[in-house]
């Protein structure tokens, strides 16, 4: 093989390396592009904040559903659990008067009803699919129940002080976007830089050979779910805080299916055991994108759905791919 064959084949490596390790990054990329070009305006400060802004409850969410989908599961129940918390946190804070408490409040609901899901995958030994799929319609029945069709209210007196958690700014950059930047560095810093990080791809990759190597699997599990209920239970608290009237039929409507949809195209695998949260986080952005992009364009928005599955797809079968190469 001469040289000119060698160079040939170590720039295919190379590139092969960079689209496998990097393909969230080139999509962001390219999408981008896309966007500049349908209007030049999208990389305005304000625009690209309101990407952030727009795409942060969600995005929290789609931080714990990185976990569970790199650990080979999967949660249905993430938008009714936001939506049974958000409800009840308008109740706390009209009660108490207090964000504090109200927001404690939120974390801790989040936190038990992660825990159930948890409790029910591991000691009850059901799928998780069967697990989040029944408490998906059970948490939407209650606060459906508990609304009997009206909204959640945040009272006068509170309105003002509770909108600003949400919609206020802080050193100039708007609060939904700084804690969707705080909650990924957080969930970066657990997947890279803690043990407990490495023993949820070890599951992901290979539940059994999890077990034989001295990893407590069930708990893992369990800490997966109660982490992504927690995540659930602030974006609850924000979405409460962003809109102050919260309708129970339609509050958190499509959550998990955004995050799921984030949590793919980020290039988190399906199957489990492979995933990067900052893909993750791409992710959210790339589908806050989308959406903008086809409004540009005027493409009906009942069409939105249709794109998003298309790319869904798309991600998915680029992974199956990656694996078959």
């Amino acid at each position: 093989m001469n040289k000119l064959e060698l160079s040939k084949e170590s720039m295919s490596l190379r590139w092969r390396n960079i689209t496998t390790n990097y393909s969230h990054w080139l999509s962001f990329i390219l999408l981008m592009i896309v966007a500049v070009c349908v209007n030049p305006s999208f990389l305005s400060w304000n625009n690209l904040t309101n990407q952030f802004v727009q795409g942060a409850i969600i995005g929290i969410c789609a931080m714990g559903m990185s976990l569970v989908i790199t650990a080979g599961m999967i949660d249905l129940s993430t938008g009714s659990t936001v939506a049974i918390i958000s409800g009840l946190s308008v109740y706390v804070l009209n009660a108490t008067k207090s964000i504090l408490l109200t927001m404690l409040f939120c974390l801790a609901m989040g936190l038990a009803l992660g825990a159930v899901n948890g409790l029910l995958v591991t000691k009850g030994n059901i799928a998780p699919f069967i697990v989040t799929l029944a408490t998906m319609s059970a948490y939407r029945s209650i606060i459906n129940q508990l609304g009997q069709g009206g909204p959640f209210t945040v009272s006068s007196e509170m309105y003002e002080s509770f909108r600003m958690v949400a919609a206020g700014k802080t050193l100039g950059f708007p609060n939904l976007l700084l804690f969707f930047v705080m909650i990924t560095v957080i969930t970066s810093l657990l997947m890279n830089h803690v043990k407990f990080g490495r023993y949820v791809y070890a599951v992901g990759s290979n539940e059994l050979s999890a077990r034989l190597s001295g990893i407590n699997v069930d708990r893992v599990k369990f800490l997966i779910f109660s982490y992504a209920g927690l995540l659930s239970g602030l974006s609850a608290f924000l979405l409460a805080s962003r809109l102050t009237a919260i309708q129970a039929a339609s509050a958190g409507d499509g959550y998990e299916m955004d995050a799921i949809a984030a949590v793919a195209i980020g290039g988190t695998s399906m199957s489990g055991g492979k995933g990067k949260i900052i893909g993750t986080f791409l992710g959210v952005l790339m589908l806050r994108i989308i959406n903008t992009v086809l409004i540009m364009a005027n493409v009906p928005p009942f069409l939105n759905g249709l794109v998003r599955g298309i790319i869904i797809i798309i991600a998915v079968l680029a992974q199956s791919k990656k694996k078959n190469k």
